[in-house]
């Protein structure tokens, strides 16, 4: 499978978590201008929080039986029981599903291949390699070079991989530590980049997010003219890296273990949407049947789970069903059996993960089956400070970062940049915005949370505080996007008499003459004072302190928190707080965006409901016309715009810096590897230029 399919399981923990293989955590400290560091905690969409410890390197410290099991894990006396949250269910014989069926063929291909075919109708490289790395980037001040550098650098290895040099190493950078290897337990960004190394899940999407399954792994996926039913076929040239097969078994086994309820086994993200499968049944080594519980557009989301071998856990589950607290569970989190293209090499705490290359992946009986991946070996080093991790990608010791605005526009124009480097840009759906508590008494007036809208002075925000690199918020969904409305959404622009008036007839006005609105709630008189919680990033507190002076023109005090960014997420959960900076991502599906509108659900974080809502996500899940499903979307963009639970600030686009040597990156609305192929693509030449 492509190594970057494994983003289908960063995509389907996102429809969990609402949105987007980027996260929240990620949106907070890449948001802004900032030349601080940021918290060191970071999550996947808006998992929780980093950082788990990672244990010690897997080559030089062992400590089997003397390290400490999860504390947080409840000791219990209930005997495991494999997939006892399901529903009994006889199935049907194979011959019996054939029958009945009336199978649609669902596409299996290479994704490298297509994403070939797609750069090719698009005109090919606008400039030759060596004059792509001798441009510098200056966006925004005109796009040209960024669309140069792009098409040139961006194409991909020849199809037979000639020219490619295979022995490379990619250093990658990421902000926070593994704190597990197994594929059940991923929550943060950083472990979904050990998974997606290591891991199988399945189906991918490419970077218009269509689902696919990849040739590598793949024989023929087809789904039932009812929608009930999808069989898949996997190749029988499959294997684990400890030499034994990856079957059908395996996949069926580990659908059981996630729908297992156990005190003890407390697996976070994977189970939500993999719940709606009503059965997984195995037919023989290769054929897999889905059965599921209604006819829905996100049933295939619904599939991608990770996998695990059936033949390391199936017994050992009984003994430990934690995964986590025996001797032998943790030597498997050392040292884990995995079905991905890499392998885990070493890890040092607080430092790095190192995978490589397995030549078990693509070799099969002495010949080779599928590709070979271009990357040797994958060095991921954990720098928690972007300025340092700026030094070192102008060394050269990392190949790759994604660049705070303010990086863009000012630290990455000199030669010390440009020696080893480039930068591109491209659009990214990721939203940032202001969330109002409404349950608090400021906020739960429609006319006070758009006055808060009309207060902010988007002028300075778009153009000073985020140097005009980003594009002014216009709702949850991107223009861009086909879930947002065809009828468009109007932009609002600071308008402090329009405030004005609407705090007027909400109530909030000065009874008493002090300069401060207040309004009576029973006997007591409540100044409009709040406290609005930010990002400890320059960006953040900027944004927050621009709109706490929008506010002090209109008679309200907000008082500017920086918050700590697990504390952060705690209190917006718990809805411990009055305002708050906060962002999202985009998921590959937009019901994903449900986990942060839908009423009661737990990322939704102002505490909204609408019943219409409601209802549209339950429809659009239920519509299998394309367009028709879309367009609920666009009512749901138009009903939140018209009850502002947030003030939607700006998008912020993708601003990447790369190493001069490395070719084959090209970007979907999640960035450049959140896709596929995505990373897969990207190699390095065997003559540099």
């Amino acid at each position: 499978m492509s190594l970057t399919d494994r983003f289908a399981l960063s995509v389907r923990i996102s429809s969990l978590f609402s949105s987007l293989v980027l996260a929240f955590f990620m949106l907070a400290t890449l948001a802004g201008c900032s030349s601080k560091s940021d918290p060191e905690t970071k999550q996947a969409e808006d998992s929780k929080q980093e950082q788990s410890e990672a244990p010690e390197d897997s080559e030089a410290s062992e400590q089997d039986s003397e390290e400490t099991a999860d504390s947080d894990i409840p000791d219990s006396d209930e005997p495991f029981e494999l997939g006892n949250a399901l529903n009994p269910f006889d199935p049907p014989s194979l011959e019996e599903v054939d029958k009945i069926a009336d199978w649609q063929d669902r596409p299996v291909y290479d994704a490298e291949e297509a994403l070939r075919e797609e750069l090719a109708e698009e005109g090919g490289p606008r400039v030759s390699v060596a004059e792509a790395l001798k441009l510098k980037n200056d966006f925004p001040k005109s796009k040209a070079a960024n669309d140069k550098i792009l098409s040139a650098l961006g194409q991909l290895a020849p199809p037979d991989g000639s020219g490619v040099d295979y022995d490379q190493t990619f250093v990658r950078q990421v902000i926070g530590d593994i704190g597990t290897t197994n594929p059940l337990f991923v929550q943060t960004v950083s472990e979904f980049e050990y998974a997606g190394f290591t891991g199988l899940s399945f189906p991918g999407f490419n970077r218009r997010f269509e689902w696919y399954l990849p040739t590598s792994h793949f024989v023929s996926w087809q789904t039932s003219k009812d929608g009930m039913m999808d069989k898949v076929v996997l190749r029988d040239d499959l294997t684990w890296s400890d030499g034994k097969p990856l079957t059908a078994h395996d996949v069926a086994f580990s659908f059981k273990v996630i729908m297992s309820d156990h005190p003890e086994l407390i697996i976070p993200a994977v189970r939500q949407g993999t719940e709606e499968i009503k059965a997984i049944v195995a037919y023989d080594d290769q054929t897999l049947v889905y059965f599921h519980n209604e006819a829905l557009a996100t049933n295939t989301g619904n599939m991608n789970f990770p996998v695990i071998p059936k033949h390391i856990y199936e017994k050992s589950l009984a003994e430990d069903p934690s995964m986590k607290k025996s001797s032998y569970h943790r030597k498997l989190e050392k040292n884990p059996v995995v079905a991905g293209a890499y392998t885990l090499k070493s890890r040092k705490r607080g430092q790095e993960f190192v995978v490589e290359r397995r030549e078990s992946f693509y070799m099969h009986n002495g010949k080779q089956v599928r590709k070979k991946p271009y990357i040797k070996q994958i060095r991921v080093k954990i720098i928690t400070d972007i300025n340092t991790a700026l030094l070192a990608q102008k060394a050269g010791d990392i190949h790759s970062m994604e660049l705070r605005p303010e990086q863009w526009e000012s630290q990455t124009n000199g030669n010390d940049f440009y020696k080893q480097n480039t930068k591109v840009t491209a659009l990214d759906w990721s939203a940032f915005n202001f969330c109002w508590n409404m349950e608090t008494r400021y906020f739960e007036d429609r006319r006070v949370r758009w006055a808060m809208s009309y207060a902010v002075d988007y002028d300075e925000l778009l153009n000073t505080i985020c140097r005009g690199l980003y594009q002014h918020g216009q709702g949850t969904y991107h223009p861009t996007s086909p879930m947002f409305p065809r009828q468009g959404i109007e932009m609002i622009t600071q308008d402090l008499d329009k405030a004005e008036d609407l705090l007027d007839e909400a109530g909030w006005d000065d009874s008493d003459g002090d300069g401060i609105r207040d309004k009576k709630f029973g006997d007591k008189l409540v100044p409009f004072e709040f406290t609005l919680m930010t990002y400890q990033s320059d960006t953040g507190i900027q944004t927050a302190t621009l709109m706490k002076e929008c506010l002090d023109q209109i008679g309200i005090i907000a008082h500017v928190k920086p918050t700590e960014f697990a504390v952060m997420t705690d209190k917006l959960m718990k809805r411990e707080y009055d305002a708050s900076m906060n962002g999202w991502g985009t998921g590959a599906d937009p019901d994903t965006s449900s986990n942060i509108w839908k009423t009661g659900e737990n990322r939704n974080y102002p505490g909204y409901s609408n019943p219409e809502v409601d209802k549209h996500f339950e429809d659009a899940k239920r519509e299998l016309d394309r367009d028709k499903r879309m367009a609920h979307y666009g009512e749901i963009q138009k009903l939140l715009w018209d009850d502002q639970p947030y003030t939607w600030l700006f998008y912020r686009n993708s601003f990447y810096a790369f190493n001069k040597k490395l070719r084959g990156y090209n970007f979907s609305p999640r960035g450049p590897y959140d896709y596929s192929p995505g990373i897969d693509s990207i190699y390095v030449p065997a003559k540099a230029l």
